[in-house]
């Protein structure tokens, strides 16, 4: 099948390399004519495991290539996918005046039968504010070239998106006419050889789905972080209620890991995308909005944590921080809790010598500051730091020699974000170790001795 892709962003170029990879010829199209020169030249716009080797390959079979025309990208396209950006507009609503002047782009160029399927998370409703696009094309060119939208939102985990597409869970296809179920359907088929993955709905349903499932991931991250906090205070051990939790068939174990908060590019926004398609009808979303701030909550936890453990004097301190993409395994540090950490250590004075394996760059971008220095190990920034505090659960941060830890930091002390470590085995190494969620006042008992440390005793299960 000939497949056109709207937009080279994360959705568009995995889907792009994937579908070719299924042996489609697909023409990606960005109107970013640098961007894609880079990733012609295989200069990747984004960390994702595996995803430049595949696209590389795709080139060389001519099953994939790049443009920034529009009109001859689409030229033979039986089914054209827009993976535009939605962001967030200042009120939270999502904007999709990128994708609708996409969609009118299209409206005055195609010339022949197609299908256009949104894959962009946008609000419910979108597929029929398009498909009046193209109705309102003249009659003669609706019936030589008719266009039904449907929608086809993507469900890519960062980190891991090739193997999430290759072998979904679920596809999700809301579409409003038998036609355009067909051709979708065709299109997946190499990822669901006997349907059983196969998810057919109308439009809005599918647009709606996209959000329903964010919104539940978010909710379960916020509950597990508010529990962690009552917890902490209670003197009780969250780790073991999670594994409790986890045992539980009606609650599972995924997304039961106490942390500083969600970040990226989708709960966030599309959280406050649906409180605002809420209020718009009269919907209180009074549990979704007391789940944006939990989240918002827990980075202050952490930051106060730190600023109490001083006394309220940062600013002659200098705080090493590990981890700045908001998960491991991609450079993404959209909303990432890291960010907001960074920026109110700063605005206390603080001093920050930070390190990621693959996200350093895009902060570095992000936050111009002249106390923000960007270490190139993880123990360099470390040497002459007063404290730690861990972000991100990259999986080096597990395999460090904790004595030689205790001994770059002058005051010895670990401000843990993601529960990584045991406390026990960090006092063993001369550690203290606030966890995020836990009654700082609590800390204060343990001993401090100078002890090597065992790896086995870090939490990384």
């Amino acid at each position: 099948m000939n497949v056109a892709i709207v937009g080279t962003g994360y959705v568009g170029l995995v889907t792009g390399a994937c579908l070719a990879e299924a042996g489609n010829t697909v023409v990606c199209i960005d109107d970013n004519a640098a961007k894609l020169a880079r990733i012609q030249q295989g200069m990747a716009p984004f960390h994702e495991p595996g995803l430049m080797p595949l696209v590389a390959q795709m080139q060389s079979e001519a099953r994939l290539r790049f443009t920034s025309d529009l009109d001859e990208g689409t030229k033979s396209a039986r089914l054209i996918l827009l993976a535009v950006g939605t962001p967030s507009a200042a009120d939270g609503c999502a904007d999709t005046s990128g994708l609708l002047n996409c969609v009118a782009a299209l409206a005055g160029l195609l010339d022949h039968a197609c299908i256009v399927a949104i894959k962009s998370t946008a609000p419910v409703g979108t597929c029929e504010q398009a498909q009046a696009v193209f109705d309102a094309r003249p009659e003669h060119l609706r019936l030589r070239a008719p266009v039904e939208v449907a929608s086809n939102p993507e469900f890519l985990a960062e980190g891991h998106a090739l193997e999430d597409f290759r072998h979904p869970e679920r596809i999700v296809i809301g579409a409003g006419t038998p036609q355009a179920a067909q051709v979708l359907q065709e299109a997946y088929a190499p990822f669901d050889h006997d349907g059983a993955k196969l998810m057919l709905m109308g439009l809005r349903s599918a647009e709606f789905a996209k959000y329903a499932c964010n919104a539940m991931l978010a909710a379960r991250i916020s509950v597990v972080n508010e529990l962690a906090c009552i917890a902490g205070r209670l003197g009780a051990d969250v780790q073991a209620m999670c594994k409790v939790a986890a045992s539980d068939s009606r609650i599972g174990g995924r997304y039961l890991q106490p942390g500083a908060g969600y970040g990226g590019s989708c709960l966030p926004k599309d959280l406050r995308a649906l409180i605002r398609m809420a209020d718009s009808r009269d919907e209180p979303a009074t549990l979704l909005r007391s789940v944006e701030r939990v989240n918002q909550r827990q980075i202050r936890l952490l930051f106060e944590a730190i600023r109490a453990h001083f006394q309220d004097r940062l600013d002659d301190r200098c705080i090493a921080v590990w981890g700045l993409a908001f998960k491991p395994g991609t450079d993404d540090i959209r909303e990432a809790p890291s960010l907001a950490l960074i920026r109110l250590l700063l605005d206390a004075g603080a001093r920050i010598r930070a390190y990621d394996p693959v996200a350093a760059a895009a902060v570095r971008r992000a936050v111009d500051n002249p106390r923000l220095a960007l270490a190139p190990t993880a123990l360099d920034a470390c040497r002459h730091s007063d404290a730690l505090a861990v972000l991100t659960e990259w999986p080096e941060f597990t395999e460090f020699d904790l004595h030689e830890l205790a001994l770059c930091l002058k005051a010895s002390v670990v401000f843990d974000g993601r529960h990584l470590y045991r406390t026990e085995t960090l006092s063993e190494a001369g550690l203290l170790h606030y966890p995020i969620g836990r009654d700082a006042g609590r800390e204060a008992g343990f001993r401090m001795r100078r002890q090597p440390a065992a790896l086995h005793g870090l939490q990384g299960e």
